[in-house]
Order: C-alpha cells, then structure tokens, then sequence
C-alpha cells in the first residue's frame, strides 16, 4: 500500500503540473502561446520547455540551426504531434484536443509545399478552397483576393510544373490565405529562393501583416533574413529557446557582442588596410578589430563597453595622429550572427547543423 502511494505522488505532481501549464496558456490573450511545452522521441528532446507569446500584428522569427527543434514545435502548435508535456494554445483552440479547429484558423505553409504539378495554380486553389468549404463565387472571388495579394495574377492559369521555387512559395502563401486566417506559420519559406524571390516574400509577409494583423510565426536559419523582417526574434537551440526579443534587446541581453563603430577611411590600398587595423587595434576600449570585406567597406570595431562614445574619441585621436583619412564613423547594431554565437555559447549548448549569414 505504502508503495502504491508513493507511485501515485509523481503522478499527482505530474497531473497538477500539467493542470497549471493549460492555466497559464489560457489566461493568455495572444494568438499562439506555450507554456513548458515539450516533445521527446526516447531519449532525445527535440524541444524542451518552450514558453513562448506570439502577438497580433507582428512576425516573430524562430532562429536556430537545423536540428534545433523548430519544425516540431511548429508540428505540435498544428496538432500534427502531440507534445510529451507541457501545454499550447492557437487562437484560444488546444491543438492536442483540437487539431481540425486549429487548422481551419491557421494558414501554414510548410518547407516543402506539395501541388498537383498537372494543375494551374488558380485550379490547385480552387481544390484548396472545397476543402476548406468555399465554393461558386465566394471562392472565386477569395481565389482572386489572394492572387492579387501575392502577386501571382499572371501566372496563375499557368501549370504548377512550370513555377519556380519563389513562385511556389507564392502560391503557398496564396493557398494559406484562403482560409483568411489570424494565424500564418511558416517553416523556412525562403529556404533555396533566389535573393530577389526571397526580398518579394519577405516584403511580401510584412505587408499581409501590416494589412491584414496577422501573427506570423516564421522558422528559419538564415539569419540575415530573419534580421530583416522579423519584429522579434527567438534564438533556438538544441530545443531550448535561450533569448527571446528585438535585435536591440538581444545585443543588450548578451552583452558579451558590445557596442560597434563603423569607420571608413579614404585611399587605402591592401597595406594601408591592414596598418590602419594595427593602428585601430591599439585604441584602448577596442576588444576586436574587423577588417572591410571590400575595398570600400568600412571597418567594424567591437568596443569591450556598452558606452561606445570614449572608444569613438579616442578612434578619432589615432586617426589624427597616425595620418589615417578618417571619412566616416557611426556606431552601429551589432549582428545578428554575433548575438546568435554569443547566445549559444553562454548557453553552453554546442553548435550543430547550419546557420547561415
């Protein structure tokens, strides 16, 4: 008996844990919020504890490397897995309990979108309109709506075998507006585009949110493109989300990137260069000197403090003093891939997979 009891008490923990966990979500008013959310496959966590808020209006960006554990938190926010512990909530919906609710309210456009190649794009949405319960007009009219928005009117009586990458990640998007969802999620919708396709996605997403006030959840491991379209950021890693925030708060939140000094200088030849950068690197307050990645580049200094404005007058004095042609200086955010790699560095999680710059 006195076994028994002690079997039951983990369970209860358990039990009660899981009780407050479906609490907090529920309390929370934004489109898509987890509460220690988890997933394991045996031994391995593919993500672990995930608390995270996803606003109306905004693009929040999942950055990790793959392997990090985004597609399957992106799979159990769809109901397509169940989590091992842990709790979400989409649009109010629990998407373990409800996963045919969730899908009808959420556009998701997965990594490798799937058409019928023999059908035109206006006629693969039409299939996607039925099943969605659109039909005659209505669905005509909602197939034009989302054409117009995605910039695919011309092409769209073309066969889908024929689309490029870009084009289908379009008419991916169109397909996920269908259903005029509050909710878009997309895993790596730029992965292999083209850098023009991906600067009319991108633009793209920003304004169906700013139209529309959508929440956007995009994964992804190119870390210039999240930089540029996200509002804010989670940094994944090895299932954990380890910072969460602008690009502004990441650098302040991890402090160890510092602040950064652009400076350029006139006629400066491949010698030039790099004795202006021992000339630099003498300045007290710099920790690192970069070199310009072209010969018109600027110089990116990291100042070791936060107050980058002694290092800048001092910068200004060894220019004057060693005869450099000072041009230009401005301090400027730190990167991304600098934020990334100090992040999972301190988190002390081993860099695996890829992210690119």
């Amino acid at each position: 008996m006195a076994s028994r009891k002690e079997g039951d008490a983990p369970r209860r923990v358990a039990r009660k844990g899981r009780q407050r966990d479906r609490e907090v979500v529920e309390e929370s008013r934004a489109p898509i919020a987890t509460r220690r959310l988890s997933k394991r496959y045996g031994d391995l966590v593919a993500v672990d504890n995930l608390n995270l808020e996803v606003q109306a209006g905004e693009i929040f960006g999942l950055l990790g490397q793959n392997g990090a554990g985004k597609t399957t938190t992106i799979l159990m926010l769809l109901g397509l897995t169940e989590p091992s512990a842990g709790a979400a909530r989409v649009l109010g919906l629990d998407p373990a309990r409800n996963p045919l609710g969730v899908k009808r309210r959420v556009g998701y456009l997965p990594d490798n979108v799937g058409f019928y190649e023999n059908l035109t794009g206006r006629e693969n949405l039409r299939y996607t309109a039925r099943l969605n319960g659109l039909y005659g007009r209505e669905a005509e009219a909602t197939i034009v709506e989302v054409l117009v928005q995605v910039g695919m009117t011309e092409r769209a009586d073309g066969r889908v075998d024929t689309y490029s990458r870009g084009m289908l990640q379009r008419l991916g998007i169109a397909d996920a507006l269908l259903k005029s969802p509050s909710v878009l999620i997309l895993d790596e919708p730029t992965t292999a585009i083209d850098p023009l396709g991906v600067v009319e996605i991108l633009d793209l997403l920003r304004r169906l949110v700013d139209e529309r006030g959508l929440a956007v959840l995009l994964s992804s491991h190119l870390l210039a493109q999240v930089q540029s379209v996200c509002d804010r950021i989670g940094i994944f890693a090895a299932g954990k989300l380890i910072g969460v925030g602008t690009v502004a708060e990441l650098a302040r939140q991890f402090g160890g990137a510092g602040a950064h000094i652009e400076v350029g200088f006139e006629g400066l030849d491949a010698a030039g260069r790099t004795k202006t950068a021992e000339v630099l690197g003498k300045v007290e307050g710099i920790a690192e000197v970069r070199l310009p990645t072209g010969e018109r580049d600027p110089f990116v200094l990291v100042v070791a403090d936060e107050d980058s404005g002694p290092a800048r007058e001092a910068v200004l004095a060894a220019a004057a003093s060693n005869g450099l042609r000072l041009n230009s200086i401005r301090d400027v955010q730190p990167s991304l891939d600098d934020i990334y790699r100090i992040a999972v560095r301190s988190s002390g999680i081993a860099e695996h997979g890829e992210v690119a710059a």
